[in-house]
């Protein structure tokens, strides 16, 4: 889902209506009201590229106000936006979604949903400071505050971060929730396949009970599976597996082999898929 599109073409399209409105009713009023709108949007080909809807839209001279927006993206990747209000600063091209907001990827299934999401046209940032979720069929992330490029190629959760990981396919019978927590910030990569927890970072295994804690923890994808490739534990690691407790200054997880090495204070070496739930580490994302 690209939103800097969407946002883009709301600003033309909104731009639309007021050049093509009459201009002596504008000349005559300090703001108009549109009630209800259907804007649709083509490729070159003749195909249909998006189509906005609202309830209703109030222009003024420094903005453009819309109730009940409704956005929809079809092509190589198919989309929907929705908020109750949306504000555009027609002096400098910013955006503010407020109430409701959600965005959902048909293709992929992935929603995140916020209460204000904003876009900074001179940045290309999109941003909220308030709580955040994003889920789709393989778990569920939250946190407070985010910070984006308009793609979500490249993200940031800013703290209280939470994320609930289904790690295996919902065939495999050891089916395994792992529940990964920091105080944040979380920061996500899809194009390099890299996310890194930051700040008292703990990972829970449901089943087993087994923990990791440390200062950060980062982790690398595989590109064709999705699975993890490698995770790396830095900082005051420690790990938890019923009364035993071990310690190091750092620990390496290797996803092929399913190996947990761990250096510092002592140095341990255990084979982490010899245990029920087959490691820590699984596969925590597409």
């Amino acid at each position: 889902m690209n939103i800097k599109i969407f946002l883009c073409l709301v600003i033309l399209a909104f731009y639309s209506i007021v050049s093509h409105a009459d201009e002596s009713t504008q000349s005559a009023a300090a703001s108009q009201q549109l009630q209800g709108f259907n804007l649709n949007g083509y490729t070159n080909s003749g195909e249909k590229a998006w189509d906005i809807n609202g309830a209703k839209a109030d222009i003024s001279e420094s903005n453009i106000q819309i109730t009940n927006v409704d956005a929809n993206f079809y092509g190589k990747e198919q989309a929907n936006l929705t908020a109750d209000h949306g504000t555009i600063d027609k002096t400098n091209g910013n955006v503010n979604l407020k109430d409701n907001v959600v965005v959902t990827s048909v293709d992929r299934g992935t929603k995140m949903t916020t209460d204000t999401l904003n876009y900074n046209r001179n940045k290309d940032l999109v941003s909220t400071q308030d709580p955040v979720k994003i889920v789709d069929e393989q778990g569920v992330v939250t946190g407070q505050g985010m910070v984006a490029h308009p793609n979500l190629k490249k993200a940031q959760v800013n703290k209280h971060v939470k994320a609930v990981v289904n790690t295996n396919s919902q065939s495999d019978p050891d089916n395994q929730i792992i529940t990964i927590t920091s105080d944040g910030p979380m920061q996500m990569n899809q194009a390099t396949m890299y996310a890194v927890f930051n700040t008292h970072v703990i990972a829970v295994e449901a089943s087993t009970g087994r923990e990791l804690h440390s200062d950060k923890m980062e982790i690398w994808f595989n590109q064709a599976t999705k699975h993890i490739k490698k995770a790396l534990c830095t900082g005051h690691v420690k790990a938890i597996q019923g009364p035993n407790v071990s310690y190091s200054d750092q620990m390496v997880y290797d996803g092929d082999t399913q190996i947990l090495t761990m250096t510092g204070r002592p140095k341990i070496v255990f084979d982490a898929g010899s245990a029920k739930g087959k490691g820590m580490f699984q596969p925590l994302g597409k």
